[in-house]
């Protein structure tokens, strides 16, 4: 039971399996994850975030020992981790939304030194994780240089009542 959960949330329940960009709908998928998560407070979003670290590998490395193959397209989980760590500690604005996940995708896609290398030489689920891991440290660093060097994010939306 807890194996099929990981093989699903290592898919985002289906997402990674949509033929067409499934990293890129996976990390959509994570803009209202994002929303939720910082409606909860940076301490609750930041230990959630880090928690998904260790189960995304574990989750990517039973969905590659399943398939047979490393960092396949259908494993969405380090795209959620990613976004999220693109995110954080940024204002809960569209603005914050739409530059974090162009920032996000293409240091995911593009995947310039060093974030090529880790995707190439670290192994299994850990590897899978790692180049995502690395671009959100990336983006987040651009993102936190945007938000105190320009008001470019916006002003914070309005947040669910508590």
């Amino acid at each position: 039971m807890l194996n099929k959960f990981l093989i699903n949330l290592a898919t985002l329940f289906g997402i990674g399996k949509v033929s067409l960009a499934p990293g890129t709908l996976a990390t959509l998928a994570s803009i209202p994850i994002w929303y939720f998560l910082a409606q909860a407070g940076p301490l609750i979003y930041l230990v959630i975030t880090f928690l998904l670290v260790p189960v995304g590998i574990w989750a990517a490395q039973i969905y590659e020992n399943l398939k047979g193959a490393h960092d396949s397209k259908e494993i969405v989980i380090d795209e959620v981790v990613g976004f999220l760590i693109t995110m954080a500690w940024v204002p809960l604005t569209w603005q914050s939304a739409v530059i974090g996940f162009c920032l996000f995708r293409f240091f995911d896609i593009v995947k310039p030194p060093p974030i090529r290398q880790l995707d190439k030489k670290v192994p299994g689920g850990f590897g899978v994780m790692l180049d995502d891991i690395a671009a959100g440290m990336i983006s987040s660093i651009i993102m936190q240089l945007i938000y105190n060097q320009t008001n470019w994010l916006g002003v914070q939306i309005l947040t669910l009542p508590a």
